[in-house]
């Protein structure tokens, strides 16, 4: 199951990422939901192939979120007595992103 958007929903952020648990996958924030979408990737073709939603939380479920991390930086979400961490490049980018979706 491909991503896609639901009516009156718009993409803010987007990033090929791994969380400790869920591995490769692609993180995906929008003004409604922040999703991850498993990737398998192929090292003969150098591709990826998108795989399904595993992860869909609605903003109103995420409890807290926050940027850490200095060398290896994580975008950590907890929402349903859950911790997400996920590997991005800019956390303070998606804390931000993240801040203004919520209206905080």
């Amino acid at each position: 199951m491909s991503f896609k958007p639901q009516e009156g929903e718009k993409v803010l952020l987007r990033e090929d990422c791994a969380e400790d648990r869920l591995k490769s996958g692609v993180l995906i924030l929008t003004n409604k939901r922040i999703l991850f979408q498993k990737t398998e990737g192929r090292m003969a073709t150098f591709s990826k192939k998108e795989g399904e939603v595993i992860l869909d939380i609605p903003l109103q479920a995420i409890s807290a979120f926050r940027a850490e991390g200095f060398l290896v930086k994580k975008f950590v979400v907890v929402a349903v007595d859950q911790t997400y961490k996920f590997g991005v490049f800019s956390n303070s980018k998606w804390e931000k992103e993240m801040r203004q979706a919520k209206g905080l």
